[in-house]
């Protein structure tokens, strides 16, 4: 039976992850993670979209996008397909790096993407991997909180806007909306 297809209307703003197959780490190194921030840097660049938050995982990856064109497909095809064949070309592997085609949920609420922007950035304190979510270098969290540059792919205004008009109060009410997750 062939796959439904994907509801991707254009200016969507997706929640999208990929998983390493049998649950595998997808990135062993930072050298890894470098890589495959730059692939996605260019798939954001090339396909218009824009990037909220994101969050890379040893085992899968968490986006938060904006595609304006409604191209997500073929964006996401593109990114991991060339990311699995880099990636195994480095390692000496070979077959499928992803335990199957990316998922992707459409935002539909505000109150949908608040919580997303949460949950990414809050990923590796659930793993145990850190105990807050400015220790994780891989995150969008670093960039939001101005505690390192942000990368060139990702947008910070706009979801510091969803938490007030000035950036510095922005930041403390996420911060502490963030936190809030921790504690409950």
């Amino acid at each position: 039976m062939a796959r439904p297809l994907r509801i991707a209307p254009p200016g969507g703003i997706f929640h999208v992850t990929a998983r390493g197959n049998r649950r595998q780490e997808i990135f062993f190194d930072d050298r890894d993670r470098l890589r495959f921030l730059e692939m996605f840097g260019t798939a954001v660049s090339r396909h218009d979209w824009r990037c909220h938050a994101y969050c890379l995982m040893p085992n899968h990856f968490h986006l938060m996008i904006e595609t304006p064109a409604g191209d997500i497909s073929a964006g996401m095809q593109r990114l991991n397909g060339g990311y699995a064949q880099w990636f195994n070309r480095r390692h000496e592997f070979d077959g499928h790096l992803f335990q199957s085609r990316f998922y992707s949920v459409l935002l539909e609420s505000n109150w949908h993407l608040l919580e997303l922007s949460r949950y990414i950035v809050l990923n590796p304190v659930r793993a145990r991997l850190c105990r807050d979510p400015a220790e994780w270098r891989w995150s969008s969290y670093r960039a939001y909180m101005a505690l390192a540059r942000r990368p060139e792919f990702l947008t910070v205004d706009w979801l510091l806007e969803q938490f007030g008009s000035d950036s510095q109060r922005a930041r403390t009410v996420f911060r502490r909306f963030v936190g809030e997750a921790l504690t409950a």
